[in-house]
């Protein structure tokens, strides 16, 4: 695996899928690459009472 660089579905600037992170990923099962930077999951999560979807 290498670094991947993605778009962010929300704020539209590119950010880095780092091989640590996609091995974190394969390890929990997880099969589709994050569409949000850090920043918008952490802004996401804050937004909602405790992460969940509304």
């Amino acid at each position: 695996m290498t670094d991947k660089q993605l778009i962010c579905k929300d704020c539209e600037k590119e950010f880095t899928f780092s091989e640590g992170e996609q091995a974190f990923y394969k390890e929990k099962g997880f099969e589709n690459d994050p569409v949000r930077c850090p920043e918008c999951r952490k802004a996401r999560k804050q937004n909602n009472d405790r992460g969940f979807r509304k």
